[in-house]
């Protein structure tokens, strides 16, 4: 079942390291702004946007598979039948490296199947949640 009650997002905001799948160039889009509001608040934001170079001051990466640091949330900014894909990549990722043990999928965006098969492989799944708003929220 995706995390929803208070305890468990805020242990997921514990992270340090937050790789954005969709991070948008275009301030006022909510897939720049949040990034930038989490990167504000202490946290390494690494861009994954295959049309753009650099996002928030970060080089950006094609995929999640290019990213070379660890990587502790994948933060999908990405339609919902995008999720499938999108979170195969982090389960590939998590069972070769060991890291990405959580996959947040903003608000709006949501893919039960796909989600219960991520946490099959041990990764945590927060869906149709906004990780700015929930911040706010539970770290104000």
């Amino acid at each position: 079942m995706p995390l929803t009650d208070d305890e468990s997002l805020d242990e997921l905001l514990d992270a340090d390291t937050i790789a954005v799948v969709g991070c948008s160039t275009t301030s006022g889009k909510a897939a720049h702004d949040v990034p930038a509001y989490l990167q504000r608040h202490g946290y390494r934001v690494i861009p994954v946007n295959p049309f753009a170079d650099e996002v928030l001051g970060e080089p950006a990466y094609d995929e999640l598979a290019a990213v070379e640091a660890d990587v502790d949330i994948v933060n999908v900014f990405r339609p919902s039948e995008e999720v499938p894909e999108i979170l195969d990549a982090v389960r590939e990722r998590h069972a070769e490296r060991g890291d990405a043990g959580a996959a947040w999928l903003q608000l709006g965006i949501s893919h039960d199947e796909a989600a219960a098969a991520a946490e099959a492989d041990g990764i945590d799944v927060v869906q149709d949640r906004c990780m700015k708003v929930e911040h706010g929220r539970l770290r104000g």
